[in-house]
């Protein structure tokens, strides 16, 4: 028998369903419920266990880790009679690794604390390919203890861990991480056109940029989307949308001023809005082109 927690696993997406597989070949029993019937099937496929609702995959779980795209669904799984809260047992540890508002994060623990059950707010960041590679950067708010007791299920999952505040403080760093990837991104996009505008050879020049000062996480994953024009999702623009309206107003509830992030959550938006939110975000360079007198 494993000595290892029991886990749920609530949404099995993008992220979800290669996260939870690597937990399974970690050797934790995973217990997962989404709501696509090939979903259930892949867990399944991978070794894990199928449930038929919320309540009966985190019944008798220790852990319960949750990863679905926004606030409101993480409000409709965790409250209410089918919920997380209503079925999980006292002293169950919920990670919930959603990118969501600060505010709801701390009110989620809050209620879970009324409930006997713990929580950390754990987003992270790295897209599908970090997911697939168990390499994401998974930035954690709670208490120190719960930390301790999941960084070995966590250490599964990501290479870089870090607790960093109270609850919340994971959520309000990874807003800071959307913020700055959407600006990377944004440049890239620019840097491309003007590259290929120019008639540079575009591949060599995105080489040589990458192995100076402008190199980044985000131009060596994303060159070859944009050398392609591969827009398959790995983070669709809909989810940076929300992510880019997260930063915004959390910044403006504390007076920071995010100059550049206004202009690119905007630019986010209008790609958005043209029809282009199921794309990869990498996707901004659909936005560049079109500004740039291109038919797309």
């Amino acid at each position: 028998m494993s000595t290892l927690p029991k886990v749920a696993w609530i949404g099995l997406g993008i992220m979800g369903s290669p996260m939870s597989e690597n937990l399974i070949k970690a050797g934790y029993q995973v217990t997962g419920f989404t709501l696509e019937q090939e979903k259930l099937d892949r867990l399944a496929a991978a070794g894990g266990t199928a449930a038929g609702s919320i309540a009966e995959a985190v019944r008798d779980a220790d852990v319960i880790v949750t990863m679905v795209p926004a606030s409101p669904q993480v409000e409709a799984i965790a409250y209410g009679p089918d919920g997380i809260l209503e079925n999980a047992k006292s002293g169950a540890l919920l990670v919930d690794m959603s990118s969501i508002t600060p505010q709801t994060s701390v009110d989620l623990a809050a209620a879970a604390k009324d409930k006997g059950v713990r929580v950390l707010d754990a987003p992270v960041s790295g897209g599908e390919a970090g997911a697939v590679e168990a390499v994401l950067s998974i930035m954690v708010g709670g208490e120190q203890a719960d930390f301790d007791e999941a960084k070995p299920l966590l250490e599964a999952l990501g290479k870089t861990i870090v607790l960093c505040g109270p609850h919340g403080s994971g959520q309000t760093v990874k807003a800071a991480n959307q913020l700055i990837v959407a600006v990377n991104i944004q440049a890239c996009a620019e840097a491309v056109v003007f590259l290929e505008k120019s008639g540079v050879d575009l591949k060599a020049a995105l080489d040589v940029l990458n192995g100076g000062l402008a190199g980044s996480t985000v131009l060596t994953r994303k060159k070859d989307n944009f050398l392609a024009r591969d827009f398959k999702p790995g983070f669709r623009i809909d989810l940076h949308h929300k992510d880019m309206g997260i930063v915004t107003d959390a910044a403006r509830n504390v007076g920071a001023a995010l100059p550049v992030g206004a202009v690119v959550a905007q630019l986010v938006a209008s790609l958005r809005a043209q029809g282009d939110g199921g794309l990869d975000h990498s996707a901004l360079l659909r936005a560049v082109e079109r500004l740039s007198g291109a038919q797309v």
